[in-house]
C-alpha cells in the first residue's frame, strides 16, 4: 500500500486519517491534524481509501477527515461510498469542503457524514468538531410520527404565504398561530390544514410547535421534483391531530436547494391534500418567491411602524412591479400596532401608508412577554394566553379568513 502516506510508525496507535485527492492542497489542514493529533494521524487518497478500511491498520482509526474541492465534485459517489464504508467501520467522518455546490454537498451529507466544515477552517473548528463527536451521545431511537393520509375528495386548498418584511417583526409567530386557529375551525368542517415552513435555515416553526425536526425534510428538499402523494405526506408532523406540519430541516440548507419548479410542485401537492395551507417564507427575497407569489391567494407581508420597514416595503412593491408580478396579492399587516389612546403612533401609521401608497388595515396587537413565554414552550397563545390581545386578532382574522372561503367551498359542493 505504498500510495498510503501515513505519518506514524505505529499503525496501532494511528487515530485519525485525512482522505484527499491531493493533502497539500489543504495545508490549515495539515496544520490543524498535528496539532489536534501529533503524529497519530495519516493521509490516503480516495483511490485507496476502501482498500485502506479493509486493513488491520485502520482498525483503532477513529476519524476520517475527507477534504474535497469543487474539483472533485465529479467524484462525489466514489466519496459517498468511503463515507458508508468508514461508518459502517464505526469510524466518525467529518466533511471539509471548498467551494462545493449545494446539490453535491447534500447528497454526501445524506451518505451519513456525521459534521461538515468549510475550509478554509476557521480557528479551533478541527478540534471543537472532534470534542463534539466524541462528547456526543448514542441517538435515542424515536417512534415515528403517525402517518398522514391522502385526501379522499380532490381539494383546492387556499394558499396563505407568510413574509417578514424584516427580522423580529413576528412573522413566524403569526403564521404558527394563524395555522393553529384555521386547523381547530377548519377540523370542526372535517377540513384540513397545513403549515409549511420554507425558511430551510432559520425557519422555527418547529421550535414554537416542539416539534423534532427529521432528516425526511432534507430527503424531501433533494428530491422535491418527483416527489408523489404519499412520499410529502409522510414527511408532515400532526400538531394535536388538526394542522400538519412541514418543519425546516435539521442541518442549515441553501434557500437555492430547491427550484421554482420544485417549490411549486410541493404547493400543487399541498393544496390537493388539505383546505388550508400556510406558508411560513423566508424574509430573503429568492428565485423561487414568485413561484409562491403566483400560487397565493393572499400574501400577508409583515412589517412595523419604523424607517427600515417602510424603506423595505417601497423595495418590494417597486420591485414585483417591475417584473409584472402580481403585487395586488400582497395584505400588509402591522405587528405591534398602536393602541387606539396612541394618537401621535395613529398619525404616523396615516402618515407611512399615504407616503406608500399601502393599506395597513391588518393591525395586530403587541403581545407583549406573553408572546415569548408561548414560543419558549412551544405552545400556541390559544394554549398558553388564550386572552391575549394578539391571540384574540389572529383568531378573527381566521375566522374571517375561514368564513370568506365558506360560501364558494359550499357551492362547490353542490355543484
Amino acid at each position: 500500500m505504498s500510495s498510503v502516506a501515513i505519518i506514524e510508525t505505529n499503525p496501532s496507535t494511528l487515530l485519525a486519517c485525512t482522505v484527499t485527492r491531493d493533502i497539500q492542497e489543504f495545508g490549515i489542514l495539515i496544520d490543524e491534524m498535528e496539532a489536534e493529533f501529533g503524529e497519530h494521524w495519516g493521509d490516503i487518497t480516495f483511490d485507496d481509501a476502501i482498500y485502506f478500511l479493509e486493513q488491520a491498520d485502520s482498525n483503532n482509526v477513529q476519524f476520517f477527515f475527507l477534504a474535497m474541492s469543487e474539483a472533485d465534485e465529479t467524484s462525489a459517489d466514489q466519496i459517498g461510498a468511503i463515507i458508508t464504508a468508514a461508518i459502517a467501520k464505526g469510524i466518525k467522518v467529518i466533511l471539509l469542503a471548498q467551494n462545493i455546490g449545494p446539490a453535491p454537498l447534500h447528497k454526501l451529507m445524506r451518505s451519513g457524514a456525521h459534521d461538515f466544515l468549510p475550509y478554509p477552517l476557521h480557528d479551533h473548528a478541527l478540534a471543537d468538531a472532534v470534542a463534539r463527536l466524541r462528547e456526543a451521545p448514542a441517538p435515542i431511537p424515536q417512534a415515528a410520527p403517525p402517518a398522514v393520509t391522502k385526501s379522499l375528495s380532490n381539494k383546492d386548498g387556499v394558499i396563505l404565504p407568510v413574509h417578514g418584511l424584516s427580522g423580529g417583526v413576528g412573522a413566524t409567530t403569526f403564521a404558527v398561530n394563524l395555522a393553529v386557529e384555521m386547523a381547530a375551525l377548519a377540523a370542526n368542517q372535517g377540513q384540513r390544514v397545513c403549515l409549511l415552513d420554507f425558511d430551510f435555515q432559520f425557519g422555527n416553526v418547529a421550535t414554537y410547535l416542539d416539534l423534532p425536526r427529521r432528516e425526511a425534510v432534507m430527503d424531501l428538499l433533494s428530491e422535491a421534483a418527483m416527489v408523489d402523494d404519499a412520499a410529502f405526506l409522510a414527511t408532515l408532523q400532526p400538531f394535536k391531530d388538526a394542522l400538519h406540519v412541514l418543519t425546516s430541516p435539521i442541518d442549515m440548507m441553501p434557500l437555492e436547494i430547491v427550484t421554482p419548479q420544485d417549490i411549486a410542485h410541493l404547493i400543487d401537492l399541498a393544496r390537493a391534500n388539505f383546505d388550508y395551507v400556510i406558508i411560513d417564507m423566508p424574509t430573503t427575497i429568492v428565485s423561487w418567491t414568485e413561484a409562491v407569489l403566483s400560487r397565493a391567494h393572499i400574501y400577508f407581508a409583515l412589517t412595523e411602524l419604523d424607517l427600515r420597514n417602510a424603506q423595505n416595503i417601497l423595495r418590494l412593491v417597486r420591485a414585483l412591479k417591475a417584473e409584472g408580478l402580481p403585487h395586488e396579492k400582497l395584505r400588509f399587516g402591522l405587528n405591534r400596532a398602536p393602541r387606539f389612546t396612541d394618537l401621535s403612533a395613529k398619525s404616523r401609521l396615516k402618515r407611512m401608508s399615504e407616503s406608500l401608497g399601502i393599506s395597513l388595515d391588518l393591525q395586530l396587537s403587541d403581545g407583549t412577554s406573553a408572546v415569548s413565554h408561548s414560543n419558549d414552550q412551544g405552545l400556541p397563545l390559544a394554549d398558553t394566553a388564550p386572552k391575549n390581545a394578539l391571540r384574540k386578532d389572529i383568531l378573527k382574522l381566521a375566522q374571517s379568513l375561514f368564513d370568506l372561503n365558506a360560501e364558494p367551498a359550499a357551492k362547490k359542493r353542490k355543484a
